[in-house]
C-alpha cells in the first residue's frame, strides 16, 4: 500500500490502470478531454502489479482499476468518476491541474 499512496500523491491527477483495460482508456481520455494530463500507471507492466491490485482493493476501490487519485485523494473508479461529471463535481475538482490554452 506505501508504493501506491506514493506514486498517487507525487502528481496532481494518477490513474492506476491496465494495459488491456477499455474502461481505463475511456477515463484517460475524459480528463485528456477535460484539459488533464494524468500520471498512467499500468499496474500489470509492474512486477509488483498484483500487490498494488490488493492494496487498491484494500483502499476501497469496487474494481481494482482504473483506480483514480485527484490531489493524492481516491475519488474511486470508472463509476465514481462519471458521476462526479455528470453532477458537475469533477470539473471543480481538477481545475488546478487543468492545463491551459
Amino acid at each position: 500500500m506505501d508504493k501506491v499512496m506514493r506514486l498517487a500523491s507525487e502528481k496532481g491527477v494518477v490513474i492506476f490502470t491496465k494495459s488491456s483495460c477499455c474502461l481505463c482508456y475511456a477515463v484517460n481520455i475524459l480528463f485528456q478531454e477535460l484539459r488533464v494530463n494524468p500520471v498512467v500507471y499500468e499496474i500489470d507492466q509492474d512486477p509488483e502489479g498484483r500487490e498494488m491490485e490488493k492494496a487498491l482493493m484494500r483502499m476501497g476501490c469496487n474494481t481494482p482499476v482504473p483506480a483514480v487519485f485527484i490531489g493524492g485523494q481516491l475519488v474511486g473508479s470508472t463509476n465514481e468518476v462519471m458521476s462526479m461529471h455528470l453532477s458537475g463535481k469533477l470539473i471543480p475538482m481538477l481545475k488546478p491541474y487543468q492545463a491551459t490554452c
